[in-house]
């Protein structure tokens, strides 16, 4: 045997590798545009993670302690503040455009397509005067180094908002990379290369300047991506008369918010208790646990935004047997690639959080705890996003309610004891229960079994 065959990959194997490939991502079936649209927004979000990460290191070390953290503070208000000031829309797109696609109200559509993100824009602008003149209410509590990035950020609301709008239109057309890329690609990039602009040119990069730079980059973003959805639906929505159902959309919409709502306190309720009670090292070593097993919840978010415009469209056919098979794909598809995840991750995890410093090591026994729960929250995949397509959003709001309330009392037992690993198992317990409560309610109300494994 000649040296090049000795080094030359086996061809069999080479060639079961590229089967397997076509098989998971090729083809033109239903499953098989899911796995692709999913994958790909998962890659993007992985990618954004890695630049927000990037971003946040730069940031620090060109702004200075002080300046950074209010930055961060400000940032995060208009993170919160943007998530929620579109009423749900975003989510409820998903399910009103292919309804009226199905239905052929094609003028109630071409409304919505435009109507609801004039909408949103207006009430976001009412909204962020408002908030503008609280700050301004306020100032004489408010540190003066706060004061003009939150007026920044009032500006940079309005914008956010309809570019999560966007996103959502765009999803409900199979236009993954159109929804997502801008927010999370070309609005990390233009926040780093503007920061990095002025720190090259040697101005103050100050939390005004930081601001700045990143009201300008949401702007753009949402002005780009404006004008190539406007193109693209130009294409494939015929011109004629417009319809708008204001009311019917907020019917929808507000209850998604709820769902929405109690699923960002959710998120978010460990820490900010674990700040009440524990140290800021420790309340540090548990952000960058939950921040390396995000790469679990990616994937759940991923099937959930590929899979939510069809749930609605096929239960507006009436077709129940092409529904249930296609959610017990995404339920598959969401538990098994989510299982496959921890484990690497755990197997990992100590070089992971050693990335964050070696003080941060300490914290690889939580991520079993907080494993456990994402685990089990996979297993019923994105039936969230069924419940609220088919019309059953208020108790789904319910069932997230139940499950952050739970999850504060625990926390607050929990952590004043057991620091990080008492947030870890109240998060897991709660997230446990929401899934229990979940799977009964989709088998109770739609007669579907919603399990990633075991027979209906």
């Amino acid at each position: 045997m000649d040296a090049q065959s000795a080094t030359a990959p086996p061809t069999g194997t080479v060639t079961r590798l590229k089967t397997m490939l076509r098989s998971l991502l090729g083809g033109t079936s239903e499953a098989s545009v899911t796995r692709r649209l999913a994958g790909t927004i998962f890659i993007i979000r992985v990618v954004s993670a890695a630049m927000a990460y990037l971003s946040q290191i730069l940031l620090a070390r060109w702004m200075g302690g002080s300046d950074y953290g209010v930055y961060v503070y400000v940032w995060t208000w208009v993170l919160l503040l943007g998530s929620m000031m579109d009423f749900g829309i975003s989510a409820s797109a998903q399910k009103i455009i292919p309804e009226y696609r199905t239905k052929g109200e094609h003028a109630l559509l071409r409304g919505f397509l435009s109507g609801s993100r004039w909408m949103t824009f207006a009430v976001s602008s009412v909204v962020s005067l408002a908030l503008a003149g609280v700050v301004k209410a306020l100032s004489p509590w408010i540190d003066a180094n706060e004061l003009v990035p939150l007026y920044i950020g009032c500006i940079t609301l309005p914008a956010f908002v309809v570019a999560n709008t966007q996103d959502g239109i765009a999803r409900s057309h199979d236009w993954m990379r159109l929804g997502l890329m801008p927010q999370f690609i070309v609005r990390q990039s233009l926040i780093i290369g503007l920061t990095a602009g002025a720190f090259a040119l040697g101005l103050h990069l100050g939390a005004t300047a930081a601001m700045l730079a990143s009201a300008a980059a949401v702007w753009i973003a949402m002005i780009g991506q404006m004008v190539v959805l406007n193109r693209r639906l130009a294409g494939h929505i015929e011109p004629g008369p417009k319809a708008y159902d204001f009311h019917g959309w907020l019917a929808i919409s507000l209850p998604i918010l709820m769902v929405e709502g109690f699923y960002l306190l959710l998120s978010y309720t460990d820490v900010l208790v674990l700040q009440q009670f524990r140290s800021s090292q420790e309340v540090g070593v548990y952000f960058a646990v939950v921040k390396t097993l995000a790469l679990v919840s990616f994937i759940h978010y991923a099937m959930s935004a590929t899979t939510a415009h069809r749930f609605a469209e096929y239960h507006a056919l009436g077709d129940k047997a092409r529904l249930s098979a296609y959610v017990a794909h995404a339920i598959k598809w969401t538990f098994w690639p989510s299982l496959a995840a921890t484990v690497v991750l755990l197997a990992l995890g100590k070089p992971l959080l050693w990335l964050f410093g070696p003080q941060f090591v300490t914290g690889y026994d939580i991520m079993f705890i907080a494993a456990i729960g994402l685990v089990v929250r996979s297993a019923i995949g994105p039936v969230e996003r069924l419940l609220n397509m088919l019309g059953h959003q208020h108790i789904c709001a319910l069932a997230y309610a139940l499950a952050f309330a739970m999850n504060v009392v625990l926390c607050v037992v929990l952590v004043p004891r057991f620091g990080g690993h008492g947030a870890a198992a109240a998060t897991s317990v709660s997230l446990a229960f929401e899934t229990v409560l979940l799977f009964w309610i989709v088998r109770r109300r739609l007669g579907l079994h919603v399990l990633a494994f075991g027979k209906s």
